[in-house]
């Protein structure tokens, strides 16, 4: 695919890096001069320098035969602008980036394709709702619902206590008849390496592995792994920027009882007129004497999403520390992932994870209609909607030749999450969520179109 990308940022910069990783033709559009060096130099795209809302710096990088473009720089206006602009000059989807949560809200009443954007992205709503389902989903890593949950991913780190540990997964489904989840991924204790599980794996303990559950399917993962999906009620949150002001408001909604922490006075104390039932402190937070004057033990979750990585950990880690049940860090620093979870920090939060997987949708082949990337692991999760014309469809999961590296998680038929096996046959129609190591997804896909 030929796809542009306006605004060489951390979210532009970092598309065009996992872009660039799968051979996708790629162009990088900023006005910085440093942005883009350092961009020319480490990957393998082209670069332009100029304004994105220009006409002539858009058909210099062939506009007209572009198959995607994404607008994501830090102006919410400029990145509708130039979406209008590449549609008009022959671009087949475009993306917008915006911070107006509003406009998603509404966007079919203003019509926001009709003059030619397909697609409107906010990092910062997709985090402040990936903290929700976090604390919805206390007990686990990691979270990600399919179809409103008709079909959850969870993941967890398996404890000495887990009824499954030194069992195959065939003996675990022989022991546990009843269960509604299965495994999708598992990365082995002290390794970077991802497995898919087939019948014969066998669970260990330190073993980080991922789920496919549908309803009732996590309370029985927290019964078997010997975990409590604990009720959240106390959150303290660190930071009023966007997402931190976001996640206030919308969990305040839900009758959340929450105290903010922003150390701009002026900042803080407009998050206190905007949201009457959020505590609002004038501080930065960081000070472990504020955070035990402001009763941090008791809390039941801490979320750090300030605009410094380092301190969102050091204060989860100050959180677990005081016996915080749950802990949540904004990390924009990659190399900080695996780091954070080793040392306890339960769920971390990327802007620009959480933007690539709203935008890879697009570039996947078949019918996408959800994706998200696991974290740590070298897998991709993607709900595909079944065609009358794919090479599955009327077929018997077991009789599928499905590659080894990927598996089916469950369906959603009809709005109801299955936890489907070999003797299911798929149906027109059907959302199938797999779960596939990089070097399978081509493959998978062909069985999609």
């Amino acid at each position: 695919m030929k796809i542009i990308i306006a605004g060489a940022g951390e979210v532009g910069f970092h598309l065009a890096k996992l872009l660039s990783y799968e051979s996708q033709e790629i162009t990088l559009i900023d006005p910085d001069k440093d942005s883009l060096v350092y961009a020319d130099t480490h990957l393998d795209i082209k670069v332009i320098r100029g304004d994105a809302t220009s006409i002539a710096v858009l058909k210099d990088a062939r506009v007209e035969s572009s198959d995607l473009f994404i607008a994501v720089t830090s102006s919410e206006t400029t990145n509708i602008t130039v979406c209008v602009l590449a549609k008009q000059l022959g671009s087949q989807k475009t993306i917008a980036r915006i911070s107006n949560t509003e406009f998603i809200r509404h966007k079919e009443e203003i019509g926001f394709t009709e003059f030619g954007i397909d697609e409107l992205i906010s990092p910062e709503s997709l985090a402040a709702a990936e903290i929700e389902l976090s604390l919805k989903q206390s007990s686990f890593n990691d979270t990600y619902e399919f179809e409103n949950g008709a079909l959850t991913m969870v993941g967890l780190t398996l404890s000495r206590s887990a009824s499954f540990v030194g069992k195959t997964v065939k003996e675990a489904a022989r022991i546990f008849p009843e269960i509604h989840f299965v495994p999708i991924a598992i990365q082995r204790f002290g390794t970077q390496y991802t497995l898919i599980p087939r019948g014969d794996t066998v669970f260990k303990r330190g073993d980080s592995v991922v789920f496919i559950t549908n309803d009732g399917g996590a309370e029985d993962l927290c019964r078997l792994t010997g975990k409590a999906n604990r009720a959240i009620k106390n959150v303290m949150i660190l930071g009023g920027t966007q997402i931190g002001f976001k996640t206030a408001r919308d969990l305040s909604k839900k009758g959340f009882n929450v105290k903010l922490f922003e150390a701009n006075r002026e900042r803080a104390f407009d998050i206190a007129d905007e949201l009457p039932n959020v505590l609002v402190i004038n501080s930065d937070g960081k000070n472990v004497d504020v955070l035990e004057e402001e009763n941090i033990s008791d809390m039941d979750a801490f979320i750090a999403v300030g605009d410094n990585s380092e301190t969102n950990i050091m204060s989860c880690l100050v959180a677990k520390s005081k016996e915080v049940k749950k802990t949540v860090a904004l990390v924009e620093n990659m190399d900080y992932f695996e780091l954070s979870h080793s040392v306890g920090i339960e769920t971390l939060i990327n802007k620009k994870l959480l933007a690539a997987n709203t935008i890879f949708r697009y570039i996947r082949k078949g019918e996408v209609v959800a994706m998200t990337k696991l974290n740590n692991m070298n897998a991709e999760l993607l709900e595909f909607e079944v065609k009358s014309t794919s090479a599955i469809c009327n077929k018997y999961i077991k009789n599928i030749d499905f590659p080894r590296s990927a598996i089916i998680g469950g369906v959603v038929r009809n709005g109801e999450g299955i936890i489907a096996l070999g003797d299911f046959k798929i149906r027109e129609g059907d959302r199938i969520v797999v779960c596939s190591l990089l070097q399978s997804i081509k493959g998978v896909e062909r069985l999609f179109r």
